[in-house]
């Protein structure tokens, strides 16, 4: 189930693991951590660390999760609110407006003209970014726009299913 998108309920924090159970549908409740809570990026002493999970999550709380990792034993799933939607050759990062790209493309040309081609792409108020995956180094400006299409139409999807849907469902299931 890695990838699938659930509409989860927090039904418990546990402040001295800074840690949430959330209830997403499944035999088991599953793991949020608070790192992998979105929140806008805070600045402590220099670097990021995430506030106290009781100031970001109530219990009660209805979130969009994704799965990070199965279930396990007698263990939940883990979860993030970082979520992700692969395609064949980008991957999108609906809370981000970071370009990236894979690190297995050493070729600097190639990895400054594959970024070129999703920034003149994606206009700059539109949400997200992306992630261009090693698959990217030799695909088409036309190939990467189709990606794009798919991608935000898929997001697109994503969100008009959750408002109808009921908390603890599945709402996207990765392919």
């Amino acid at each position: 189930i890695v990838g699938n998108i659930y509409k989860g309920k927090i039904v418990r924090i546990l402040p001295g693991m800074q840690a949430a159970f959330v209830e997403i549908g499944l035999e088991r409740t599953a793991f949020l951590h608070a790192a992998d809570v979105y929140v806008a990026d805070v600045e402590r002493n220099g670097h990021y660390e995430p506030p106290p999970i009781n100031e970001l999550l109530h219990e009660g709380q209805e979130v969009l999760v994704q799965v990070s990792k199965d279930p396990l034993g007698t263990k939940g799933a883990r979860l993030t609110m970082h979520i992700t939607l692969p395609a064949r050759h980008l991957v999108y990062l609906p809370s981000s407006k970071h370009i990236g790209v894979s690190q297995k493309i050493e070729d600097d040309e190639t990895r400054e003209r594959l970024r070129e081609i999703v920034k003149t792409a994606v206009d700059d108020d539109e949400p997200g970014g992306f992630i261009l995956r090693t698959m990217a180094e030799n695909a088409s400006e036309e190939e990467l726009k189709v990606d794009i299409r798919y991608l935000r139409k898929t997001w697109k999807l994503v969100n008009a299913t959750v408002g109808g849907t009921p908390a603890a469902s599945l709402v996207h299931e990765d392919l």
